[in-house]
């Protein structure tokens, strides 16, 4: 079974908690990050945990969460391995996974609702690669660190 690192700031945490909850209920084995309340803090400091477990193969996928979901999503993609896509409806996370193999989700948590948070998580879970003309694409993202 795979697991789904969560990570989220203040304003991502309500909803990191109800996507935690609908994840375990269906059968995923999560690893959250924090934070572990709705207290103001810094979303790097979450986003880097999440980089790092997708990098040391800790965790499978991951998905953040915070107010917009671009400011986690700048920060988990300065990762090596990373590919964040940030996911407001559900075609967008259906091309994230079979066009850019997307292995963690953004999601802005003051522009969803939580049915539609659902909705896009369960496609950015079910879907998978598409390969082909897209690997050749996803195969120039990364930059050497040199």
């Amino acid at each position: 079974m795979e697991i789904i690192g969560l990570a989220s700031d203040h304003a991502g945490y309500d909803l990191k908690c109800i996507i935690k909850e609908h994840l375990e209920k269906h059968g995923f084995i999560t690893k959250d990050y924090g934070c572990d309340s709705s207290v103001s803090c810094d979303y790097p400091d979450y986003a880097h945990l999440i980089g790092y477990g997708i990098e040391n193969k800790d965790i499978n996928r991951g998905i953040v969460f915070c107010g917009s979901g671009n400011g986690i999503n700048m920060t988990v993609n300065k990762h090596q391995g990373v590919r964040s896509a940030l996911c407001w409806n559900e075609e967008i996370a259906d091309l994230a996974r079979h066009h850019n193999d997307a292995n963690v989700c953004s999601l802005p948590a003051r522009f969803i609702t939580e049915s539609e948070a659902k909705k896009i998580v369960n496609v950015f879970l079910d879907e998978t690669f598409d390969g082909g003309r897209h690997a050749t694409r996803v195969e120039k993202i990364p930059i050497s660190l040199k």
